[in-house]
């Protein structure tokens, strides 16, 4: 993999993943609807507004028009540019040091830097999921917090609960990423090196980078869909007047409560659109970034 320094991972880490956000977030407000729905509710026994992927897109249109399907962009992005940006970096600062060459040395990597970047952007993740779960009455599940903008969520979180509400949920968030980004890390570099070792492809193709994020996505789809739910369930719910939440107490119980009352098939609520969003954002955010990289290591080349 081509070598540039952390603080240009950094930046390129942050605008590839914002471009891949973009073109997913639609995908992200129907993820995370089909997770708030009946939630801490047998299977049978709640109205279901969002019925599969298609039908799911199209009530969001019809309720909120075609802008709905980019609910929660800003705070989107301003959460893949956070939590990226210093993840891409710490991973490339791992790299230079050697540990993603010891044995295991990228899942660990992966896992440590996206723990960092999931506490840094927990705030703009948790307004991005409340914000795109308001809708009309009709078609709103769970909790409502009617934010108007992503500087109002943030002003009114910090004034109602101060600056740890800021960071309610980041339990959930931590793991989350924790999975995801070692999944995906992993998977891409050693997907990409063995796509590459077959020769099927040009080296320098960008179809090499495609097809690492081809294979990346199904693990990290996979592993990151329970964590997915629970993360949502957390960020989304309501707090009493100190800023605790009233329906879970934290990962563990939150994971308890769906077992125990939606049933374990919950935690895969969403898992289609999960990995229609998860699929091309990995593809398009490890392609972009790869593709960068190649333009930065190249550039640094013709100025050495």
């Amino acid at each position: 993999m081509e070598t540039v320094a952390p603080a240009v991972d950094l930046v390129l880490g942050a605008s590839a993943c914002c471009l891949a956000c973009i073109f997913t977030n639609p995908l992200e407000v129907v993820k995370t609807r089909l997770q708030l729905q009946g939630e801490l509710q047998a299977r049978g026994t709640y109205r279901r507004p969002y019925r599969g992927f298609v039908a799911s897109i199209a009530a969001v249109v019809r309720a909120d028009g075609l802008c709905g399907l980019q609910k929660g962009l800003a705070a989107g992005l301003l959460y893949q540019g956070l939590m990226n940006g210093v993840r891409f970096y710490c991973y490339s600062l791992a790299g230079q040091a050697g540990l993603t060459q010891l044995p295991g040395g990228t899942l660990v990597a992966g896992a440590v830097a996206g723990a960092l970047g999931a506490f840094v952007g927990s705030p703009a993740y948790l307004v991005k999921t409340q914000l795109q779960a308001q809708t009309v009455a009709a078609m709103a599940v769970g909790h409502q917090h009617h934010h108007q903008s992503v500087l109002g969520a943030l002003e009114t979180i910090w004034r109602q609960q101060g600056l740890m509400g800021l960071w309610r949920g980041v339990g959930g968030a931590v793991p989350r990423v924790m999975v995801g980004s070692a999944a995906q890390l992993a998977t891409f570099a050693s997907a990409k090196a063995w796509v590459q070792e077959r020769q099927w492809l040009p080296e320098d193709s960008w179809l090499v980078a495609l097809a690492g994020g081809m294979i990346s996505s199904v693990a990290v789809a996979a592993v990151m869909t329970p964590f997915d739910v629970v993360s949502t369930r957390l960020y989304n719910q309501p707090v009493d007047g100190t800023g605790r939440g009233l329906l879970y107490g934290g990962l563990a119980d939150c994971l308890v409560k769906i077992w125990r009352q939606e049933g374990p098939l919950a935690l895969y609520k969403g898992l289609g659109p999960a990995y229609l969003r998860l699929g091309p954002h990995t593809i398009l955010s490890m392609l972009f970034w790869d593709e960068l990289r190649k333009l930065a290591s190249r550039s640094q080349h013709q100025g050495a």
